[in-house]
């Protein structure tokens, strides 16, 4: 099985011996999926994936597992999540254990240099190829606690939790802020279901009028920062890792809503809003409604039209719309 992705097609060709390593926040590549060493991922799709093939994986929210003898950082989009990454490292793994950080150029793997060097720690390239580089560097103890990276901000009367790498870090969002507004009148009662929570604004305003909320994300981030802007309002609801609705057999819903993602890291990719919305009738009750927002360029007209027969739309700003459709009561 060769390599698929750009960065692992450059590992590929690496003489490293990297059975035992970690794999850290790497894309989906059946070259890793297939090989040796550790997941570690908050992608809870790219877990099942590795899982599916006997392979270890874990969260970083999961217990620790026994110190690797190397690991590989494939280096995100955002940097301040990378950041948040090698302090996490530097934290769990013992000092001096070897370090390989991989990414593509316009992704800004570059950048690490400097970032490792306001860390103090060296850094060397091994590698560069597929308009990629590779650097390699050692583990060292940090000054700074991970913990340092979590932020909390006010939005819509709420304190929120905030993480890099999670959906609107830090702000709060045009098409969420639209989407609300048109909750304080169409929310159902009920049971509420926040598909691709993020920070948890909307399953925070939720709870606070009293619904019965469930929240799901497909990243580990997004649901421990879900669950931390709960926790900061004195709000109930339950918060877990799903990838769209993988974690919610057989339960259903008064209501679904959604600001649904449309892009993973630099691509757009509707997959996961056309399972969100092909899906829904199977998570509602009789009657139950899916209310979700997006911009309004996106094509979610045919897939609502399929999947429920028919939708209206409660807003459009020209920059984003609020969808409303609804289950027949059967």
């Amino acid at each position: 099985m060769s390599a698929e992705t750009p960065v692992c097609q450059l590992l590929e060709r690496q003489d490293a011996d990297y059975r035992g390593w970690w794999w850290v926040a790497p894309p989906r590549d059946s070259w890793l999926e297939q090989g040796e060493g550790t997941l570690i991922s908050a992608d809870v799709s790219v877990r099942a994936a590795w899982q599916a093939q006997g392979r270890p994986a874990l969260s970083p929210f999961s217990p620790e597992a026994s110190p690797p003898p190397g690991v590989v950082l494939f280096w995100p989009k955002s940097h301040a999540l990378g950041e948040w990454w090698l302090l996490w490292l530097c934290q769990v793994l013992p000092e001096g254990t070897p370090m390989q950080l991989v990414g593509e150029h316009q992704g800004g793997i570059k950048r690490v240099l400097k970032v490792l060097a306001a860390l103090g720690m060296g850094c060397r390239k091994l590698d560069s190829a597929r308009r990629c580089s590779l650097f390699a560097t050692r583990s060292a103890p940090q000054p700074l606690d991970p913990e340092a990276v979590w932020t909390r901000f006010e939005a819509a009367g709420l304190t929120l939790a905030s993480h890099p790498g999670v959906f609107g870090h830090g702000k709060f969002d045009e098409g969420t802020g639209l989407l609300i507004e048109q909750l304080e009148t169409a929310l159902p009662r009920g049971q509420v279901l926040d598909m691709g929570c993020g920070d948890g604004i909307l399953a925070a305003w939720m709870a606070q009028q009293g619904r019965d909320v469930t929240a799901v994300d497909v990243s580990a981030f997004a649901v421990e920062a879900t669950r931390r802007s709960l926790a900061a309002n004195g709000l109930n609801g339950e918060a877990l890792e799903s990838d769209v609705y993988s974690a919610l057999a057989g339960r259903r819903f008064d209501a679904i809503i959604s600001n649904p993602p449309f892009h993973q890291e630099r691509s757009i990719d509707y997959g996961p809003a056309a399972r969100l919305i092909q899906e829904a009738p199977q998570h509602l009750t009789p009657g139950g409604q899916l209310i979700l927002v997006a911009n309004a360029f996106l094509p979610y007209a045919d897939p609502l039209e399929k999947a429920f027969g028919g939708f209206e739309i409660l807003a459009d700003n020209g920059r984003f719309r609020v969808y409303r459709a609804r289950l027949a009561r059967g």
